[in-house]
């Protein structure tokens, strides 16, 4: 044990004398790039590409400086005596300036303060290489699309009917996975099935606009979650890492995971909604003889199966869970908007990743068999994720 303490403490003084970073930097940019996503209205799966992007450039820019942790995209080489403060800038700047032109301003303005030219090249060379990498990934591809009519078959939602958004996402290159079919969940169930009708049933007595069986409790639920997933799922690893005390390798790591998780949660998840094409809650029960029955909340114009949102929630918990080696960490979180305002506790990672699933039913925008379909492939997301990227250089 006399070992093992003097072992600890000239660790920690090796640590403590290596170069330093002013402390938040990492978060600091987190929030820059959160608020930017949310001022220019993106949808949660451009989101999640950006958020990806950002957060892999960060990371592969400061283990250019002192490398803890395999890159994402290339080894690139730091100049002497570069400031991973400057490093984090850059690298976060560039990528932000090329992802969200419109916020340029913003994004100067939040570097006008970092002088260190060598350190923001760094930044700007690990970014740079990360954009070159997803330039032609298939975000902007257009295809085909058209709904369905048969029982079953997805088609545009009432009240407004929008049309299917962002058909081609489930093509786009993945982050980390091999394909984005690659954890493709077993087909939905059949539409005149027991399980289906159970489905559908369970559906239209508590996630209708009227409901004598939603409680209160819940209905507050339904609303806490219902904000994008990038946004709420960042959000709490950003806290949750604070609350730890990481430093600025450890903080890059988590979050650039969290999101390469979730970024290729949208990616398989889409792949799987349109290979699928599987008619959500309100089409279902309308076509059951239900004609004037609505979901609590606006139903997402995609298709329903499997329940992305779970997919998200249930791949970042498997990242968080992986990264602290336990499940057991508990958090508060306040949710943003459109609900913003509600604050709920968690005593664990996949507590929280549970509810965020089953808000989905409760809101009258998805099946069960969805959120389960989403929970099994977003845990194995996160798996894959974890295991396969920016990996320690060193076991210890």
């Amino acid at each position: 044990m006399y070992r093992q303490a003097l072992l600890a403490s000239a660790f920690s003084l090796l640590l403590a004398s290596a170069v330093q970073v002013r402390a938040g930097e990492v978060a600091r940019w987190n929030v820059i790039a959160t608020d930017a996503a949310l001022a220019e209205q993106l949808d949660p799966l451009t989101e999640s590409r950006i958020f990806a992007i950002v957060h892999a450039s960060i990371h592969d820019a400061l283990n250019a400086i002192e490398r803890r942790y395999q890159p994402y995209q290339s080894r690139i080489s730091a100049a002497p005596n570069a400031s991973p403060e400057a490093a984090v800038a850059g690298a976060a700047h560039a990528a932000l300036v090329e992802l969200i032109p419109a916020r340029k301003a913003a994004f100067d303005a939040a570097l006008a303060s970092v002088q260190d030219r060598n350190g923001l090249q760094v930044g700007r060379q690990a970014a740079a290489a990360i954009l070159v990498k997803r330039r032609d990934d298939g975000a902007s591809r257009a295809v085909g699309y058209a709904p369905g009519s048969k029982p079953g078959h997805y088609r545009p939602t009432p009240p407004d009917f929008t049309p299917a958004f962002l058909p081609q996402w489930g093509k786009v290159q993945p982050f980390v996975l091999k394909s984005s079919a690659q954890f493709r969940p077993a087909p939905p169930p059949a539409p005149a099935s027991a399980r289906a009708r159970a489905d559908i049933e369970e559906v239209r007595a508590i996630g209708g606009q009227v409901s004598s069986q939603r409680t209160a409790e819940q209905s507050q639920i339904s609303r806490y979650w219902y904000e994008s997933s990038p946004q709420g799922w960042n959000r709490i690893a950003r806290e949750v890492a604070a609350a730890r005390n990481l430093d600025e390798w450890e903080s890059a790591r988590l979050l650039a995971l969290v999101h390469l998780a979730m970024a290729d949660g949208f990616i398989g998840g889409f792949e799987a909604k349109y290979h699928y094409n599987y008619w959500r809650p309100a089409t279902a029960i309308i076509h059951s003889g239900d004609a004037k029955w609505l979901p609590d909340l606006v139903t997402p114009p995609v298709p329903d199966y499997p329940s992305t949102h779970t997919v998200l929630g249930a791949a970042a918990a498997v990242v968080l869970e992986r990264f602290f080696g336990t499940d057991y960490v508990s958090f508060s979180m306040t949710s943003g908007a459109p609900y913003a305002g509600i604050t709920r506790k968690f005593w664990s990672f996949s507590e929280a990743a549970r509810e965020n699933g089953a808000s989905r039913v409760l809101a009258g925008i998805h099946f069960t068999t969805a959120v389960r379909a989403g929970y099994e492939q977003g845990e194995r997301i996160g798996a894959w994720t974890y295991d396969n990227a920016l990996r320690p250089v060193r076991a210890d």
